[in-house]
């Protein structure tokens, strides 16, 4: 899987897996034991928690990388965001240290 770095509003704030593959979206943060930083699912516009014994931060993004929305997911929780081409995740409270929020920008490099 691709690592890359995450961009927030044109700062660097963590390293981020890319999932772009039907078996890496799949599995997104299913049995990675430490989570990762972070993790972009591409193309994407919903995501589950089927499996997942901990709580994520999720921001679904449009094509040119603005947050439309955030939501935290449950384990086996649902959510989903009309419009998203893509959605990253990351363990919950991530998303307020890296200020991240609707409207912002996300770009990975």
């Amino acid at each position: 899987m691709l690592s890359k770095t995450l961009y927030i509003s044109g700062q660097a704030v963590t390293s981020i897996l890319i999932a772009d593959s039907f078996a890496t979206r799949l599995r997104g943060m299913l049995f990675r034991r430490p989570l990762p930083p972070a993790l972009l699912i591409k193309p994407t516009n919903a995501v589950h928690g089927i499996g997942m014994t901990q709580r994520l931060d999720v921001a679904f993004l449009d094509d040119r990388g603005t947050v439309l929305k955030t939501a935290l997911l449950s384990p086996f929780g649902f959510t989903a965001c009309r419009g998203a081409t893509s959605a990253i995740e990351a363990p919950c409270g991530s998303f307020a240290k890296w200020d991240l929020a609707v409207g912002t920008v996300a770009s990975i490099r």
